[in-house]
Order: structure tokens, then sequence, then C-alpha cells
């Protein structure tokens, strides 16, 4: 596997379906190593949940992150006679031109996202990114997607067939208020719950300000933080401090994070771009009132909106706050709503699926 920042997963969606998916592809009989970014995971760490992992350096800024490591981690596994290589992201994705051509080695790799449409980089790397979405479809020997609507992308603009294998989800662990609430300084059932990194394309500046209007003693809890984001960070937290019911405690993890999940009124998802958000599936794994904006991606998880599952116009402020007041108007029905989202969810989304649908398409390239 290569591209993640590397495993144990602590913040990132690429992360969690690559540790998610390895463990599956171990139990399943395979032998799977991780490259992991030294700057990410302990170097120490030789392997996690059956998984071998091979600690690299790279070069921990915006532009070199993922690239050097890939590059760095592509020439290491070539060395090696592993049957596929696996990557993840179409940027790391470019260096699988090397071993497709000058290996043996089978080549995967799953889109995300449309990376180079992501609101952090500029032109000449939205320009590299391009590129590498074209080789995305040219390239590998199979190309998966995590969404519909980029399995649409690739037959509509690639004449590409890519191979749709979902995201999953665990069952929400429901855990009391015990702590993390009470630093946080806000009560069950009285926050709105945003999860993610604080870039442009997630819009939480969109949130705070449509938050910002919305009236009554709620209190809103962003969890995350800055990837390579620096600036847009900052003003973002200056927003903030004008509305003391916003509270902005970082990234949060594990138990934490799980207990925040469990006592909030609603999840808030207002996303302008996403590939399959895991963050959606797991506020919907525990059983949260979802406000998401209805873009491809979120429609596939929701559906049609309703109690339990408001939506709005991408980047519609307007809209935004009347979603959010809905969600909160009705707390019982909104609650029923939720009940029928995570069980359709749960059916849906299913980490043993995804694990053998990628299996299925090794030995496909394998055999071919």
């Amino acid at each position: 596997m290569i591209g993640a920042r590397g495993v144990p997963a602590t913040f990132g969606g690429i992360e969690r379906h690559v540790e998610e998916l390895g463990a599956r592809l171990v139990a399943r009989g395979h032998e799977v190593t991780v490259f992991c970014r030294s700057n990410y995971s302990p170097a120490d760490l030789g392997h996690h949940r059956g998984m071998r992992l091979a600690s690299l350096p790279t070069v921990g800024t915006k532009h070199l992150d993922a690239i050097v490591h890939s590059g760095v981690s592509t020439l290491r596994a070539m060395a090696a006679s592993y049957d596929v290589l696996h990557y993840h992201a179409i940027g790391p994705g470019m260096l699988a031109v090397l071993p497709r051509y000058l290996s043996r080695a089978k080549v995967i790799l799953t889109v995300h996202g449309r990376d180079d449409e992501r609101a952090k980089w500029g032109r000449g790397a939205k320009a590299v990114l391009g590129a590498a979405g074209w080789l995305s479809a040219r390239v590998p020997d199979a190309t998966i997607v995590v969404g519909h609507h980029l399995e649409r992308y690739y037959r509509e603009a690639h004449d590409r067939r890519a191979v749709y294998v979902p995201n999953g989800v665990r069952a929400g662990r429901q855990r009391p208020a015990d702590g993390t609430l009470t630093r946080l300084g806000v009560q069950p059932g009285r926050y709105l719950l945003f999860v993610g990194r604080l870039v442009p394309e997630k819009a939480p500046d969109q949130l705070l300000e449509a938050f910002r209007r919305l009236p009554g003693d709620h209190r809103l809890v962003l969890v995350g933080d800055s990837s390579f984001t620096d600036r847009f960070t900052v003003g973002l937290r200056e927003l903030a401090a004008a509305d003391p019911r916003v509270v902005l405690p970082g990234y949060r993890y594990g138990a934490e994070l799980e207990e925040l999940y469990s006592n909030a009124a609603a999840f808030v998802l207002p996303s302008l771009l996403e590939g399959l958000p895991l963050t959606l599936l797991e506020a919907a794994s525990y059983g949260l009132p979802v406000v998401a904006s209805a873009i491809p991606p979120h429609l596939e998880v929701l559906g049609a909106p309703g109690p339990g599952r408001r939506l709005h116009r991408p980047g519609d402020g307007d809209g935004l706050l009347d979603a959010l007041r809905r969600v909160l108007a009705d707390p019982r029905a909104e609650r029923v709503g939720a009940a029928r989202l995570r069980d359709q969810v749960m059916r849906t989304y299913c980490w043993d699926d995804a694990a053998e649908r990628t299996e299925a398409v090794y030995r496909a390239v394998l055999e071919r």
C-alpha cells in the first residue's frame, strides 16, 4: 500500500481506508505491507493489525510530502517481490508508471476523490494533479473508485471502466459523556458537530457564518485542524472568536471522538468537494441526524432529504442555516429518521465487502 500517510490511522480518511482494508486482507491470508511516512507513523512500530509497516522519510511540506514519500516507497517496493502495488490517491498514483512498465508487479490505484479540484492547491499544483488524473485512467492495471459519481466520471471523461469499491464503516461505539464534553464546555445533546480537516473544500467557514445567525444556546464543535492550510485555519479561528458558542478543540481520536459522536445533537458536513467521506458514514453509524450539502457523494449516502438527513445546496449559506434550524426543531423526529439512515448505511457500507471486492480486483489482474 503506497500513498497514505501510514497506520495506525489517526486523522485522514485514506489512512483509515488503508488500515481497515489492509487488516482484512491479512485476515484473508495475504501478506500486506504499508509504506508509512516517518512524520506520521511511529518509526519503531514494525507491525499493526497483522500488516507490516515500512517507515520511510519524506519532505514534510505541502507540495512535497506525498509525492516524495510515494517516490521513495515506489523505489523500495520495486526492489522487492510484491505481486501487487496498490496506490491510493491520484497524486501518489503518478509514480505508478514506474512499476507498471519497469517491474513484474501489477499496479492498482484507488481514487478517493478529485484531488485536482481541491482549493488548497495553486495553479501549478492543479496542473500537475490534472496530469495525474489523466494518468490514473491509463496507467494502472485496474482503477478503483470509492463512489458511483467517480465511476461515472471515469466512464464519461476518460472512457475507462473503474471498479466501484466503496468505503466501509464500523458500528458506532456509544460512549457516555464522561470527561471530554466537560473539558470542552459542552453538554450532551446541546451541540452541533463537524469532524474533518479544516480546508476550504469542506466549508467550515461557511458553517461558522451560518451558525452565527442561528439563535439559541446550542454550541458548535469543529473537530479538526490544518492540512497545509495554516492561513485558512488562522482566519477560521479569528471568525470563531467572534462567537463564544464555537469550540475548536483540534483533532480528536479514539474514545474522545466516540464520545463526541455519541452525544451530539446533529452532525454537519457542508463540503463543496468530497470522495466518499468516512466522517459522514461514521456519524450515520451513531444514529446522528445529519446536515450535509447536496453534492453527489453525500446524495449517494443520504438519498432524499427528510427527518434525520437535512440537505442544502452547496455554498448556500441561507440554505445551510435553514437546514440547521430544521434539524434542531424536532429532535425526536430527527432521531427516528437518523435511525433509519443508520440501518441503511450499515447494510450498504461494509469493510468486509470492500476487502472481498478488492481481493477480486487483485486476482483479476494477476490472472489476466
